[in-house]
């Protein structure tokens, strides 16, 4: 992925980088990749491209810290041009893909394919992060040592959890050695076991197993014990329930090295997604819009309170970033059972379009908003991405998404770039969308 060496000036916009305190009007000039200069009345250089975003707020280029582009072995679910293409589109220019591919990013050499191939064929920076254990089997350590020389963020058995508590507190010190983070799936799997949805009335009312919350909680804590023994480093990965946001909260108290990311549909979405968009309450018939497998995710989307305590640790800073666990699907993994519907949520293109309802609601401000899918999810980055990843201070690579607040658009799976269009969303209209994306100094997405 090469720079575009011509200026490029976007001019008349809002700026909004929380890592340099900047909010307010003022023109963004990228010259060589990079960010030249920020201020008012930025002159365009002779032969300068130009971006005008009157109107419009400019945000450094977004950063996901967990997604899936399925690519090498699951390429008829996604592969890293479309999933990079679906990330531009939704003003990501940095996106960390999950090691569960097949085979699994278990090796350096694997590592070193994705960074190669990532580099020719992805539209944004895609950075990897290894499995903890080999083939993600839980039984035996990956080369973590290997893998961070060739690359790889940070670790993690995604939809895997490590189960054997020896072998995490080991893969915690080996981390912590490195310098790079364990990111933990949290599921007590003899808890879980297996269900497609929250335990509750709509479990019960759908006739399915339910997964409790204790489930999520009960791993969480035994991983922020087992960081606090070893004074390693856990990652939550898609926080999802009021409890675990107190123990991650409590455990921050305590000075345990502990973050957690939460999605935007953890954030926005509630266990009636899986009833279908509009569903009644438990005392409705159900409609031929219940069951939807496209609400089906691991974990499940929760109860109200749930939804309202991730938008609480969103706005106090217990979380520290939006991820969207982007899990594209192909239609046959989800055109089937409850039951038998694959995990996941295609999320990518919707993540700001969804989390803009909480700035309209005022349950977080747009600055911290910004800066959870920016600065946030970058800090964790520190010393593995480019130097300024997150800022648009001078000198930072020249990423930037330029966004309509106030558009309105209906999502249209048919009109995603991704491969995957399993989205609850479909149909819905959404207020905030992406008009522009800039990945050094790339236009690498225009609405």
């Amino acid at each position: 992925m090469s720079a575009d060496a011509r200026a490029l000036l976007i001019s008349g916009g809002r700026v909004i980088d929380p890592a340099s305190g900047t909010d307010g009007p003022a023109d963004v000039l990228i010259e060589d990749g990079s960010v030249r200069a920020v201020g008012a009345g930025i002159a365009a250089p002779d032969g300068a491209r130009t971006l005008d975003a009157a109107g419009m707020v400019v945000a450094p280029g977004f950063v996901d810290l967990h997604c899936h582009l399925r690519e090498p072995g699951f390429e008829d679910k996604e592969t890293i041009e479309t999933g990079t293409a679906a990330a531009a589109a939704g003003g990501f220019t940095t996106v960390c893909a999950m090691p569960n591919t097949d085979p699994p990013m278990d090796t350096a050499a694997a590592i070193g394919y994705l960074a190669r191939a990532a580099a020719a064929r992805g539209a944004v920076r895609v950075l990897p992060i290894g499995s903890i254990t080999k083939r993600s089997a839980g039984r035996e350590l990956a080369d973590m040592g290997e893998m961070a020389e060739a690359g790889a963020v940070g670790f993690s058995d995604d939809g895997h959890p490590v189960s054997d508590d020896n072998l995490l507190r080991q893969a915690l010190s080996y981390a912590s050695a490195l310098g790079l983070p364990v990111i933990e799936h949290c599921e007590t799997l003899s808890l879980s076991g297996g269900g497609p949805v929250n335990e509750g009335w709509i479990a019960t009312r759908l006739g399915v197993r339910g997964v409790p919350a204790a489930a999520e909680e009960q791993m969480a804590a035994r991983d922020i014990a087992l960081a606090e023994l070893t004074g390693g480093w856990v990652h939550i990965a898609h926080m999802s329930t009021q409890g675990t946001a107190e123990l991650v909260r409590a455990a921050r108290e305590r000075g345990v090295r502990v973050t957690a990311e939460i999605t935007p549909h953890h954030l926005t979405l509630t266990e009636r997604a899986v009833l279908g968009r509009g569903a009644g309450s438990e005392f409705d018939p159900l409609t031929p819009e219940a069951y939807d497998t496209s609400a089906k995710v691991n974990p499940p989307l929760r109860t109200e309170r749930d939804v309202a305590a991730m938008a609480r640790a969103l706005a106090d800073g217990v979380a520290d970033a939006i991820a969207t666990d982007h899990a594209p699907h192909a239609a046959t993994d989800k055109l089937c059972t409850l039951e038998q519907a694959a995990f996941g949520i295609s999320g990518l293109e919707t993540a700001l379009g969804a989390t803009m309802a909480l700035v309209r609601s005022g349950a977080v401000t747009l600055p911290r908003l910004i800066e959870a899918l920016t600065a946030g999810p970058a800090r964790l980055l520190a010393g593995r991405a480019p130097e300024g990843l997150g800022t648009l201070a001078p000198g930072a690579p020249g990423d930037v998404a330029v966004i309509d607040p106030d558009a309105r658009w209906t999502v249209d799976p048919e009109a995603m770039l991704s491969k995957g269009r399993n989205t609850p969303l479909a149909g819905a209209e959404l207020t905030g969308r992406v008009v522009a994306t800039v990945c050094g100094g790339r236009v690498v997405w225009r609405a």
